[in-house]
């Protein structure tokens, strides 16, 4: 996962999502793929999101596919975000093979017919999708269409700088989450935060709702498709927990605090230089670490969940790395046999995660004992486990819903929102009736 477009995802994912949705075709391009046991030959080209240490790893496994591929040339082309691609796509220009880092464009790009259906290759070379994780398959599919393959996922839970906590154990429920950052926390003499020991604020690095939605069962769908975050009690629990925590602290302190903060993926990311003890990171953190603050003593853990869900604690918020082929390729055969090595083979995928640090996203890799495993990356992959842990489900377009909360959620914590449940309800009708327009 390129962290450094990881900065960019929140502001551009919308527009991406119209870039993709403006291809003048409707429905999964479908192309017959050729017989089985056929060869596939040519050049491909794909587009990726990588730069630098993370470039470097996964241009060496692609270097592996063509040493096993001689007859396909691959061309790669790192640094390219999700708008890029789509506008390219959307212009009959693309690259054959598209590798995002926002799950969300999943449903856009299968109803639009971006990304074409892979059904017919993954039934003719019989691949087995119980193989992957069922919360993975969830994101990686929508309406019934495969359009893209998982490569590589990620999950969330907390980090914590074990010299600030001392003897005392990473908290397990909200209350102890805010008892503990309350303790650790450091003000100067004038009130201002100098250390914080979490920070509550949605929107500081990782912070979103659907970090927390697993652990209080909140649902973000409908069973018809329509808005649940007005009507799910999981959320308002979660809101009135958040918005107490951010009034102990101050609105206005947190802000000016997390203003003098150093950027997330940076090697001045606060938790890495100790003004943030607690923090809500992916599985990706822990390479970053050991490239940008060695000598850190950190440990991770789930995050915690609500006092009265504490049966849930173990679960996490999934998503991760889609890969698929777009409707401009040329050479959709080779495309696939280079999708299908990414996404299926083991090899791959262990070299993949051992040098990106993100969880393998097959049962095979998993279980591999050539994939490097310590305790901080354990927590990761037992999190992908948990048979609670969920992702956001794909609609038709894109991460407009979430982006709908993510805004409103500003509001919110800032004390502009006086009615909880009207408010929610507005923004329901508000995500209903962005979802009507593309149907």
């Amino acid at each position: 996962m390129n962290r450094r477009a990881r900065l960019v995802t929140t502001a551009i994912a919308a527009v991406a999502a119209v870039a993709l949705a403006g291809c003048t075709a409707t429905g999964a391009t479908s192309t017959a793929p050729a017989a089985p046991g056929a060869k596939a030959s040519g050049a491909v080209e794909l587009w990726n999101f990588y730069t630098d240490r993370e470039a470097q790893v996964f241009e060496s496994v692609v270097k592996d596919f063509q040493a096993s591929h001689p007859d396909i040339q691959v061309t790669v082309k790192g640094g390219q975000d999700d708008e890029q691609m789509g506008r390219a796509v959307s212009a009959g220009e693309g690259p054959d093979i598209g590798l995002s880092y926002d799950t969300l464009v999943v449903g856009n790009s299968c109803r639009t017919g971006a990304f074409r259906d892979l059904t017919p290759y993954i039934q003719r070379d019989n691949i087995d999708l119980n193989k992957i994780p069922a919360t993975v398959r969830a994101y990686t599919e929508y309406d019934g269409k495969r359009c893209t393959m998982p490569a590589l996922t990620d999950t969330y839970g907390l980090y914590y700088n074990k010299a600030m906590l001392g003897s005392r154990t990473p908290p397990k429920t909200w209350s102890e989450l805010t008892q503990l950052a309350k303790d650790l926390t450091k003000r100067s003499p004038s009130g201002e935060i100098e250390v914080a020991g979490f920070v509550p604020l949605m929107g500081f690095y990782e912070n979103q709702p659907s970090r927390f939605g697993p652990g209080v069962e909140a649902k973000w769908l409908n069973p018809d498709g329509t808005s649940a975050i007005g009507s799910d009690p999981g959320w308002k629990q979660f809101l009135t927990w958040q918005k107490e925590f951010v009034d102990w602290y101050g609105y206005d302190n947190l802000q000016k605090f997390v203003a003098g903060l150093g950027q997330e993926f940076s090697a001045d990311n606060a938790f890495q230089t100790g003004k943030v003890a607690m923090n809500i990171d992916g599985e990706f953190r822990v390479a970053f670490l050991k490239d940008q603050a060695p000598n850190l003593q950190f440990g991770t853990a789930p995050l915690p969940t609500p006092d009265d869900k504490a049966a849930n604690y173990g679960a996490g918020f999934i998503t991760g790395n889609i890969i698929g082929i777009t409707r401009s390729s040329k050479n959709p055969e080779a495309a696939w046999e280079l999708v299908k090595y990414l996404t299926t083979d083991t090899g791959a995928l262990v070299k993949l995660s051992n040098g990106l640090r993100n969880v393998p996203t097959t049962t095979d890799a998993l279980s591999s004992p050539q994939l490097q495993i310590d305790p901080a990356f354990q927590t990761f992959i037992d999190i992908l486990k948990n048979p609670k842990s969920s992702s956001t489900p794909p609609t038709g377009n894109g991460n407009a819903y979430i982006q709908s909360f993510t805004d409103w959620a500003q509001e919110w914590q800032s004390g502009k929102v006086t009615d909880l449940g009207a408010s929610l309800k507005q923004l329901d009708t508000q995500i209903d009736a962005a979802q009507k327009v593309t149907g």
